[in-house]
């Protein structure tokens, strides 16, 4: 990302240009993008967004400029960074990092366009009537990763056969909290297998949570879709490999940094989608008449690497089934 691209603020705010100069180089169309999570943990999702708005014939610096604001994995400073964004009269407002982006923004606009991408079930969260036909002025994609605990869980199994409890890591200030649990309970119910769940709203509660499934010996830990947990990526894979802890992710960047394995939707192929969207609607489309989008490949990365080091030996059906392996 070029530095003119992306200018860091303090506050959890970040800033394309100033308007004066946008004026200046006859930018004409701009776009605003607020976010649950941090700057390195958007990267990726930011350049999905830009390359759908090139997709579209919008090049930032050449037709478009793009006001970013990140809330740091604080849910409560996005009314605030949605208001900043409206009154810097964006023509078409993305939101993304789950319900509570998407949210906001629709509580604080029915006239400005608004592109979501969220991890769970839109039509739950009050952000579309239907998916085929969102009406009102959102609509996006909804990347399903809140709904994938039950296939999390499969995947542990399949691993550790013979375990005898798995320990979960949630939010419950995210705005799935209780779907996530739902679909938890459901599938251990159905295997028949113990589930210790904790929660954490902070870094003290992910080691206490850690320490706790340590005592207990807990054979295996899920970590549930949430930006606060994938800002805290380093603290968690961290921890997992302390306490030799085999760990499922819902975002590929943990096994990058370390973590066992995760299963997940393409985040950047989500956020593409995202910025077509919004490209399409600066050309003139309404979002009431642009269905919403669902994945529809879901990969599965594994660390080999890491793998070693906790002494297992990855079954070879789940190596078969792998997007990507990491030696």
């Amino acid at each position: 990302m070029r530095r003119r691209d992306f200018i860091t603020l303090l506050g959890g705010a970040a800033v394309a240009w100033p308007l004066a100069a946008r004026a200046q180089q006859g930018i004409m169309s701009l776009v605003g993008f607020v976010h649950a999570g941090s700057f390195s943990t958007s990267v990726e999702m930011m350049g999905g967004l830009r390359k759908g708005l090139a997709d579209t014939g919008y090049v930032v610096g050449r037709n478009l400029a793009i006001e970013y604001r990140l809330a740091e994995g604080r849910y409560d400073r996005l009314p605030a960074l949605v208001t900043d964004l409206l009154d810097q009269q964006v023509a078409v407002l993305v939101a993304g990092g789950g319900n509570a982006p998407a949210q906001a923004a629709k509580a604080a606009t029915a006239n400005i366009p608004i592109v979501f991408v969220t991890a769970s079930d839109p039509i739950r969260a009050g952000l579309v009537a239907s998916l085929s036909r969102p009406g009102g002025n959102a609509t996006g994609v909804s990347m399903l990763s809140s709904a994938l605990m039950g296939k999390w869980l499969d995947l542990v199994r399949q691993l550790i056969p013979n375990a005898a409890l798995i320990g979960a890591l949630v939010n419950p200030n995210y705005s799935d909290a209780d779907l996530q649990l739902q679909e938890l309970e459901e599938t251990a119910q159905a295997i028949k297998l113990p589930i210790r769940v904790l929660s954490a709203t902070s870094e003290a509660d992910i080691d206490a949570g850690f320490m706790i499934l340590a005592e207990q010996r807990a054979a295996a830990l899920i970590v549930a879709n949430d930006l606060f947990f994938l800002s805290r990526r380093d603290q968690i894979v961290a921890q997992a490999a302390r306490r030799a802890l085999p760990a499922i992710y819902f975002n590929r960047d943990y096994v990058v940094a370390g973590g066992l394995m995760s299963y997940a939707p393409s985040f950047a192929e989500g956020y593409r989608q995202a910025g077509i969207y919004a490209g399409r609607i600066l050309r003139g489309a309404k979002p009431a008449d642009l269905p919403v989008i669902q994945p529809t490949k879901f990969e599965l990365a594994i660390n080999q690497k890491t793998a070693k080091a906790l002494g297992l030996t990855i079954p070879d059906k789940l190596l078969a089934l792998a997007d990507e392996v990491i030696e």
